[in-house]
């Protein structure tokens, strides 16, 4: 099946106080970057979703397995930007959805929810039985997420659909783990 994923990376870090998007983690990394890295180390196919304006972070981010999409509804928030991210993925079976504010995911995290996934369910990964992310979604979905607006992402689709949900048990407590405010970089 061929799956990819897509990185939410156009929000505005309103509660971080400064695009929180370049900031350094404790092992020197900026969070983005770390984001991408640990995504593009699962040797998926890799959709960054950035902001109308960032040109120079579009061109640092290039790299074999990596696309960029500057999105010009960024500005109405995380829903418009995966609707524009879901309509530009092109052949995809299915699309595992994470978010640039959780850059500790391991690799074989992302492997493990686009192995379970299939084109018409939608996989969460689990931690100590709490869902994280990233979560993903078969081809079946991209429709109902192709017609998101606002503020609001995928949530919904979810509780709509119990019957099409798979849950996967990690081993990774950073599906749980994302940077909201400046303390949350330490851990």
């Amino acid at each position: 099946m061929n799956t990819g994923v897509i990185v939410l990376a156009a929000g505005r870090s309103q509660r971080f106080g400064s695009d929180k998007r370049s900031v350094r983690l404790p092992d020197g990394r900026q969070m983005i970057n770390a984001t991408v890295s640990n995504a593009r180390a699962s040797g998926l196919p890799l959709l960054v979703c950035l902001g109308p304006d960032d040109h120079q972070l579009a061109a640092d981010l290039v790299a074999p397995g990596i696309s960029c999409l500057q999105c010009r509804h960024a500005a109405d928030g995380m829903g418009a930007t995966l609707a524009e991210g879901i309509r530009s993925i092109g052949q995809w079976d299915g699309a595992l959805v994470a978010l640039a504010d959780m850059p500790w995911i391991l690799p074989g995290t992302y492997q493990q929810v686009a192995m379970a996934l299939t084109r018409e369910t939608i996989v969460q990964p689990h931690y100590r039985n709490e869902p994280g992310h990233p979560v993903g979604f078969g081809a079946e979905f991209f429709a109902a997420l192709g017609a998101l607006t606002g503020d609001v992402g995928g949530r919904h689709l979810l509780a709509e659909n119990p019957d099409k949900l798979r849950r996967v048990d990690v081993t990774d407590a950073a599906i749980h783990r994302d940077v909201d405010r400046p303390r949350d970089i330490r851990g």
